[in-house]
């Protein structure tokens, strides 16, 4: 049967991966607004500033979506690396090889029309937001902005000669089996102790002034991370501004140092069970879900920490997690899911090993040479 490629099908496009995997898999969708103002080119700063460009394909079989792919360049990213690089993201389909070729295709012609020399992914659109194809631990449930694709993914990404590298692993941390203590040292107990450290919570009335004090700090922090470009205040604000309806003022943190930022932990209520049980759509029955979800919700998610970094090595980033599992605790969660941390990353790594972080998913970017680079 014939596959028909569509471009700009946003609609299509997000029902694509609910019709490949059915409701029934771990999947989790995004929202749909967010997915649609996303793929916006008027509204998303990662086009109107000039960071970067996009393409959104589906893949339609006797009219109904069956798969999609993003393609995407990161011109900031290429300038700011010196590389010529483009990506595909929101890579899902029906386990079937003339589908997945015909999206892959349709994402390769893109870049390799616009002279890139190769195709990496799944970055959804930036390293900022979620990336990775899951290649282990695919009976876990993701939480909040993890990755989840099922075996046959990756399969025909390495059959259609796509090399999988730059491994990631996220993690579950069972917090009644955790002791916060555990990360208290000399350092930690210094910067806990010194009253020149300041913690304010991230509360909605201070919301958008903690959420830029965060953005300064991450941007300052992360500057020496693979891959890492810093977002523009309002790239930030378009990514995590909607977090000010569902923040949780008692575990997210913004620290002050001598009246200047100086580190932030950014972690909230986990809502993918609430938007698998929404299929990403906010209808008429939301308000009640939101409300049962608030009253039954036992998990978290940490979505980053950073510390500037002439105050690395310190002992903030141990004190600044101390705190929030204890306030994860005492709050009365759970669970907390930590996103991906790459095996580069040998200091994160063995700060989740010390809190008794297990390993949820295992993720790898597949990447492919374009012809046009020949």
């Amino acid at each position: 049967m014939t596959i028909e490629i569509r471009e700009g099908d946003r609609k299509a496009a997000f029902d694509a991966a609910l019709e490949a995997y059915g409701r029934q898999s771990l999947y989790v969708p995004p929202l749909w607004s967010d997915f649609d103002r996303m793929f916006d080119s008027e509204r998303n700063p990662f086009v109107t500033e000039g960071h970067g460009r996009y393409a959104l394909f589906s893949a339609h079989r006797d009219g109904r979506p069956v798969g999609r792919i993003a393609a995407s360049i990161h011109d900031a990213a290429n300038r700011k690396f010196g590389t010529n690089v483009g990506a595909f993201g929101f890579f899902d389909c029906i386990d079937d090889a003339e589908v997945a070729d015909a999206l892959l295709g349709a994402a390769e012609r893109w870049l390799g029309a616009r002279g890139v020399g190769s195709i990496s992914g799944n970055f959804n659109l930036t390293a900022m937001q979620q990336i990775g194809v899951v290649t282990d631990g695919f009976d876990h449930a993701p939480f909040t902005d993890m990755m989840w694709s099922p075996p046959h993914i990756a399969r025909h990404l390495e059959r259609a000669g796509y090399a999988k590298g730059f491994p990631m692993t996220t993690f579950e941390i069972a917090l009644e089996d955790v002791s916060p203590a555990q990360l208290i040292g000399d350092k930690q107990r210094q910067i806990l102790d010194d009253a020149e450290f300041v913690w304010q919570p991230i509360s909605r009335s201070a919301f958008k002034a903690r959420l830029e004090d965060a953005r300064l700090i991450l941007n300052d922090g992360f500057a020496e991370n693979p891959m890492f470009v810093p977002p523009s205040a309002a790239e930030y604000l378009f990514q995590a501004g909607d977090m000010m309806w569902i923040i949780d003022k008692r575990i997210s943190t913004v620290v002050y140092h001598r009246g200047r930022p100086a580190g932030a932990i950014i972690a909230i209520p986990d809502l993918n069970p609430l938007v698998k049980a929404l299929g990403g759509r906010i209808g008429p029955s939301a308000p009640f879900r939101l409300l049962h979800h608030r009253l039954t919700n036992t998990r978290a998610v940490l979505i980053y920490q950073s510390v500037c970094r002439d105050l690395h090595n310190r002992g903030l980033n141990g004190a600044m997690l101390y705190r929030t599992l204890q306030a994860l605790k005492h709050a009365g969660y759970r669970t907390l899911g930590g996103t991906w941390i790459a095996d580069v990353n040998g200091a994160s790594l063995r700060q989740a090993e010390k809190v008794g972080a297990k390993p949820l998913h295992r993720l790898h970017l597949f990447t492919k040479p374009l012809a046009a680079a020949a």
